[in-house]
């Protein structure tokens, strides 16, 4: 306590003071309660005027750090601690307000937050089981892998040339012809739609949309500045896109095979005249074909397989198919864009990881990736069935539904508008998670997208049981 204040600081006496208090109370010296000594007591020690003392405990009074006891001195303030946090400290709150990236929805990180919680039954899961991926098989698969010390370092910005190549076979399966050049690896479709975000659009531009959409449940454009439209198809799409496109720049986002969420595949005629509107109004198209392998039964060719002028923006990955944790995906498209999309991607992360590149390589080229396909189809439409079972005997008279044609979902709708947000908390209560309809379309309070994919059977009756009691309550 043999502490004086300099003077020949460059601060006045009185400030000097107040940072040698403050530092007391900051260290703990003097904590919450303390009673301080006398102006006189003060004085003293500093070897200056009671005034000087007096003025330094004025303002520290006024900041809230110390506290007048009438007949019993002055003291360190209940709320000393906290103003002298948020004095120090950055005003995070204020960071976050103001950044550009939107915050999802409640409901959405409620979601995210309990899909780590192992006794929740997870009713909306857009993931494969872990029973369901081919753990065993991967790990054997990397004892055949080959790795040159090239091939494990950074990646090119394009990705791996062995993946794109690979590609480009498995790709012709689907109808599409492409270059190696014309692919990106991507570390899965969301961040294809990040880069093309960032990469292709100007702040403003339109980014259509089906009425309900994954893209309103994670928000890319929306946090880029661009504005985001629900539309819906039909013979007035035409017409109406050109009204509302005008002269400013759009493309759609679609995801015509097994529509996350609601499990519809367009038809042929659908993708030809969806397409030929886009082509004539010069609106160029992201096509998210990440579901397209899970279909039960053959199906249609992806709407890239129909593009003869670079209007499709091509998604894939092996996150819903082989494992998202590997996180690698695919954007076929004009070597500009793709060009454009690499030079993000390399400032974003300097190439997806190279080990999961050769993992994919691998599975693609040898066959391993088709024959796991075929196995997890059959697992899932046992799942499939077996949902669709239970809804038969309990949900008739609450709910309507399409039988799926493949995929993780089923697109619930329930007779009464009940899937709100009390919904959601009281079945969360029970331990159970669904992904209400109104993450994907706001006014949407019919539907549910109940996932098969990833609980087990015997979560699945328990979690559907739960269901339908909280919902005939409703």
């Amino acid at each position: 306590m043999d502490w004086k204040p300099n003077t020949d600081s460059h601060l006045t006496l009185h400030d000097q003071i107040i940072d040698w208090i403050k530092e007391r109370i900051e260290k703990g010296d003097w904590c919450v309660g303390t009673k301080i000594p006398t102006q006189r007591q003060l004085a003293a020690q500093f070897n200056v005027n009671r005034s000087t003392v007096q003025l330094a405990l004025d303002e520290l009074r006024a900041e809230g750090l110390l506290q007048s006891k009438r007949g019993s001195g002055v003291f360190v303030s209940n709320s000393s601690w906290n103003v002298l946090v948020n004095k120090t400290n950055p005003n995070w709150q204020q960071y976050i307000e103001g950044s550009v990236h939107e915050p999802n929805y409640h409901t959405i990180q409620l979601i995210n937050q309990y899909e780590q919680v192992d006794h929740i039954i997870r009713l909306g899961t857009g993931e494969l089981s872990p029973d369901l991926l081919p753990t065993k098989q991967l790990e054997e698969s990397l004892k055949e892998i080959s790795l040159e010390s090239k091939a494990i370092g950074y990646s090119s910005p394009r990705g791996s040339k062995a993946l794109r190549t690979t590609l480009c076979t498995y790709l012709k399966k689907k109808g599409i012809y492409t270059t190696p050049e014309n692919i990106l690896i991507v570390s899965g479709a969301l961040q294809a739609l990040q880069l093309i975000a960032v990469g292709l659009l100007e702040k403003g531009s339109l980014v259509f949309q089906e009425q309900s959409s994954y893209l309103n449940s994670v928000h890319p454009f929306q946090s880029a500045g661009m504005r985001v439209m629900s539309v819906l198809r039909g013979k007035n799409l035409p017409e109406h896109l050109r009204r509302l496109k005008k002269n400013k720049q759009s493309l759609f986002y679609c995801v015509p095979t097994l529509h996350n969420p609601t499990g519809y595949s367009w038809t042929l005629e659908e993708r030809i005249a969806f397409y030929q509107t886009c082509k004539e109004l010069q609106i160029p198209i992201i096509e998210d074909d990440v579901y397209h392998e899970l279909l039960f039964t053959s199906g249609i060719e992806p709407i890239k397989a129909l593009d003869t002028s670079g209007q499709v923006l091509y998604i894939g990955s092996v996150s819903k198919t082989l494992s998202p944790g590997l996180r690698i995906g695919w954007v076929v498209a004009p070597p500009p864009v793709i060009e454009r999309l690499a030079d993000i991607k390399m400032q974003t992360d300097y190439g997806s990881s190279a080990f999961s590149q050769e993992i994919v390589a691998h599975w693609l080229s040898t066959g391993l990736y088709e024959n796991h396909l075929g196995q997890l189809r059959e697992q899932l439409k046992i799942r499939a069935e077996f949902v669709e079972k239970i809804l038969y005997q309990k949900f008739q008279s609450l709910a309507n539904w399409e039988k799926p044609e493949g995929g993780f979902f089923i697109w619930l709708k329930f007779k009464k508008p009940i899937v709100n947000k009390a919904l959601f908390l009281n079945l969360l209560k029970r331990n159970v998670l669904i992904n209400p309809g109104y993450i994907y379309e706001t006014r949407d309070l019919y539907h549910i997208r109940l996932s098969y994919a990833y609980a087990s059977l015997e979560e699945l009756e328990k979690g559907l049981d739960i269901l339908f009691e909280v919902c005939s309550e409703y």
